[in-house]
């Protein structure tokens, strides 16, 4: 089964991915069986782990994209869009 890849999204938090969205954000991907990463520059970052998500360095406004691969893959995708558009829990 090939990798699932999002459209390009946005994102829309003031101080981009920093420690308490990423943190929501994780939670979520947590919640898939998929192997799950986020892409930026064409860096891959595994969306399980805080660490790496805040290590890609995403601000406000940068385009990120969702690769997932495994059964839940499709669900992941939709579900850890959702919070991305959504500012990751964040006003």
């Amino acid at each position: 089964m090939a990798a699932v890849v999002s459209s390009p999204l946005s994102i829309v938090n003031a101080t981009g991915l920093h420690a308490r969205p990423a943190a929501n954000l994780v939670n979520v991907a947590k919640q898939y069986k998929s192997d799950i990463k986020l892409v930026y520059k064409g860096i891959e970052a595994n969306a399980k782990s805080v660490v790496s998500v805040m290590g890609l360095d995403v601000s406000k406004g940068d385009q990120i994209q969702i690769k997932a691969d495994g059964l839940d893959a499709d669900e992941a995708i939709k579900a850890i869009a959702v919070v991305i558009n959504s500012g990751c829990g964040e006003k």
